[in-house]
């Protein structure tokens, strides 16, 4: 029988680790993979040749960054360019790099959960596009999603790339869309990044690589339990799986216990026991189709502006303004 969860936490980290391996299914949230350690991992990840979506969506942003831009500074008025998520903001600084060449006024809001990726995005803007007005903040999307409204007095130019979005249930991506939606004004403009849905293996392939980064990327959570919350999680313990439904377009992470075994958690004053192949449920990366995505902006009172497509149709990026 579980131990009761305590009442009073330090962290989020903390209350959320302990109700995710306390519930059954046990489960951990994918946005603890991001520190240090696991912030070198995704950036290593989406260098691999088989996680096509870092270069199906840099193909959608430089073969129609005119277009993109134009879209983003019609009127020639100044605005704000807010980042969801920026990470490294490598591809984000094609865009960034152009606005600077055509001397468009904005101001550039990154915003991410790790501080990390936020100081080394800065530094790096500061030595490649040191002319660019950089504001950045650490949060999960949510936590920001208040500080947006404030921005009453200029356009809103909102990013949200990667397929993040694919990282929440239908549920929830209409309760986040929809949140976004309320925080807009007449003219802003919500730019989102969906993967679509193709061929099976490629994705199994892109969540799975044969070197093991992806497995690592997804045990750095056990890792962070160990280092922040005094665990003894034995990372070998544990396999990493992929699974893909091409009907649902729903692919899921799992870490799994190779074997029966006990973790001590000393922060949490927890103990948790695992059944041989008992799975710990970590991430799901959603795919897309347009009859999907039209539904998803129809339920959270957006409107589809237009749409981008990489080369190989693998990708798109949609522009949403409110209804």
């Amino acid at each position: 029988m579980q131990q009761e969860i305590q009442t009073h936490f330090k962290t989020a980290f903390e209350q959320d680790v302990y109700k995710g391996l306390t519930e059954e299914p046990k489960h951990l949230s994918s946005k603890y993979f991001y520190d240090k350690k696991g912030d070198k991992l995704f950036q290593d990840i989406m260098n691999m040749p088989e996680y096509y979506l870092t270069d199906a969506e840099f193909d959608v942003l430089d073969r129609h960054k005119e277009e993109i831009i134009s879209l983003f500074s019609e009127k020639n008025e100044n605005f704000n360019l807010i980042e969801l998520g920026a990470g490294d903001g490598k591809k984000t600084k094609l865009l960034l790099n152009y606005l600077s060449e055509k001397k468009i006024p904005f101001k550039y809001l990154p915003i991410d959960i790790s501080q990390n990726a936020l100081d080394q995005l800065k530094n790096s803007l500061q030595i490649e596009l040191p002319t660019v007005q950089v504001s950045t903040q650490q949060g999960t999307y949510f936590e920001v999603l208040a500080d947006i409204a404030k921005l009453t007095d200029t356009k809103k130019v909102i990013l949200f790339l990667g397929s993040n979005i694919g990282n929440l249930l239908h549920e929830q991506a209409i309760s986040f869309l929809s949140n976004v939606q309320q925080l807009m004004h007449e003219d802003d403009l919500f730019f989102v990044g969906f993967d679509q849905k193709k061929n099976p293996q490629t994705i199994l392939d892109a969540y799975n690589d044969k070197t093991g980064i992806t497995a690592a990327f997804n045990k750095n959570v056990l890792a962070r339990i160990n280092t922040d919350l005094g665990g003894n999680f034995n990372l070998e313990h544990f396999l990493h799986w992929e699974v893909y439904d091409p009907e649902t377009g729903t692919a899921k992470s799992f870490l799994v216990s190779k074997k029966e075994q006990h973790v001590r958690i000393n922060q949490l004053d927890l103990n948790v026991s695992f059944r041989p192949w008992e799975t710990i449920h970590t991430e799901i990366s959603q795919k897309y189709d347009d009859k999907t995505v039209a539904w998803l902006a129809q339920q959270s009172g957006l409107a589809i502006k237009t749409q981008f497509t990489d080369s190989k149709k693998q990708y798109k990026n949609y522009v949403f303004k409110k209804k």
